[in-house]
């Protein structure tokens, strides 16, 4: 290895440091919620082994790989444990929003995923669209809010739609592990209790943004206009907006009356891969804070509408209401990194609350990583991007700042510790001792329905 790439890989190692640092400092913040230490300790425990190489992150795989000898203690977390899993909602959230709230725009984006799931005993599962699989499938879906910034975004609310049959029936809310109190809410509401808890918390960004399911929704973005947050909520194109007193129009309408050539300004928003560039306009409303903002593609001429709304005390700027509207995309990646490396998606519990405790807890674990990452960031030079179509690259291009992906797999470098032999051997013997138990159980089950047969 050359001296260079020894200092690039001592300097990764000092960020992975920093992941174990900031693992220690949210765990430090979250022993308020748990009466007891035992499941505290598990918690931590559950934490740092989402954060694992792991590849199925169940209570069977957790267990066995935190060293502990059955999936028992795992699964009591989860299911039977006395801890405040909104409370420590809140302090990932804190967590999040102290790191990250010094960043010239911040803006919570709002957005469903889900988790398919087989049958009906798990709690909010039924056959609904699942943006996860791109089709009606039988799951769960959980309403998310990212705090998303220009340098680095987590998750830091998440509420699980429960479907009202469900909630209607006193003995299947039993079965599933319903709380008595818990009421019938659209997405959109969700939605709506997320963001109220952040305004009375005070972790509320001065933006919000959203899908077509929450532009749509008057009585969110009315809540939003009370509390002047301002936002860039997505709409389809039979959404109707006020241009006269008493007369509104279809948002493609609008923009077929509304817009010529010289209305298009070409914006370019950094991404990932580079400079995203559209034909933006906007168009005004009777109401001098609302707006249509119009997004085209160069290429193929495709129209998105968003609804916009900008308080009173902010000036109207239509960059700035572009900035945050693809300050939405964020939580898309939210999704792919909590599902493809802390398991978001991996839990096979059934019960409303388990399944709650299990995304807390990985919102914590991401929380983490993408805290550190952002940090990292402020350390690494600007990326060097072409100016030109034909210029060549330079010699050499650096480094391009760490990923959440690539924090995870420091901290397992800087965390990484061998269990004795005879412990996988156990489990071994554990798993197939149930295996077999299951299996007699299952074979019993199918001679007493064959009897109750006619």
């Amino acid at each position: 290895m050359s001296q260079e790439n020894s200092e690039a890989a001592a300097a990764a190692m000092v960020e992975g440091e920093l992941a174990v640092s900031n693992l220690a400092v949210l765990q430090g913040r979250l022993r308020s919620c748990f009466a007891r230490r035992e499941p505290f300790a598990q918690a931590g425990k559950y934490v740092a082994e989402l954060m694992s190489d792991v590849p199925r992150k169940n209570g069977w795989s957790l267990a066995e790989h935190a060293g502990d000898a059955a999936p028992d203690r795992m699964q009591r977390l989860l299911n039977h444990a006395v801890w405040d899993h909104d409370a420590t909602q809140r302090v990932v959230r804190g967590f999040v929003v102290e790191q990250l709230r010094d960043q010239p725009l911040v803006v919570a984006a709002l957005d469903e995923s889900g988790q398919e799931k087989s049958g009906e005993a798990t709690a909010g599962a039924q056959r609904q669209y699942m943006g996860c699989a791109g089709r009606i499938a039988n799951g769960v879906n959980t309403v998310y809010c990212a705090y998303a910034t220009p340098g680095g975004h987590a998750l830091v609310g998440a509420r699980i739609y429960v479907p009202h049959d469900q909630l209607d029936d006193p003995e299947r809310r039993a079965v599933l592990g319903i709380d008595g109190g818990l009421e019938f809410r659209t997405k959109p509401q969700l939605a709506h209790d997320i963001l109220a808890d952040m305004v009375t918390d005070g972790s509320m960004p001065p933006w919000a943004a959203g899908d077509e399911v929450y532009g749509r929704a008057s009585e969110l973005r009315e809540f939003l206009e009370d509390n002047e947050i301002g936002y860039v909520m997505r709409v389809g194109c039979a959404f109707h907006a006020e241009v006269a007193p008493g007369i509104k129009l279809r948002a493609d309408e609008l923009v077929a009356r509304h817009t010529v050539p010289e209305s298009w300004q070409i914006c370019s928003v950094t991404g990932f891969k580079g400079e995203r560039r559209y034909g933006w306009a906007w168009i005004s409303t009777t109401s001098p804070r609302h707006f249509l903002l119009v997004r085209k593609h160069l290429q193929t001429g495709e129209l998105a509408y968003h609804y916009c709304y900008i308080p009173p005390t902010r000036p109207i700027q239509m960059m700035t209401l572009v900035r945050v509207a693809c300050l939405r995309w964020p939580v898309e990646e939210d999704f792919e990194f909590g599902k493809d490396h802390f398991g978001l998606d991996h839990s096979q519990v059934r019960l409303y609350t388990a399944l709650l405790r299990h995304i807390v807890l990985t919102m914590a674990a991401l929380a983490v990583c993408a805290v550190t990452a952002a940090q990292a960031k402020t350390r690494t030079p600007a990326p060097i991007l072409p100016t030109t179509p034909d210029e060549q690259p330079p010699e050499d291009l650096g480094l391009i700042a760490l990923t959440v992906a690539e924090i995870k797999r420091l901290f397992m470098l800087a965390t990484r510790r061998l269990l004795p032999e005879t412990h996988h051997l156990h489990w071994v013997w554990w798993r197939r001792r149930h295996q077999t138990r299951a299996r007699w159980y299952h074979h019993r089950t199918r001679l007493r329905r064959q009897l109750d047969t006619p």
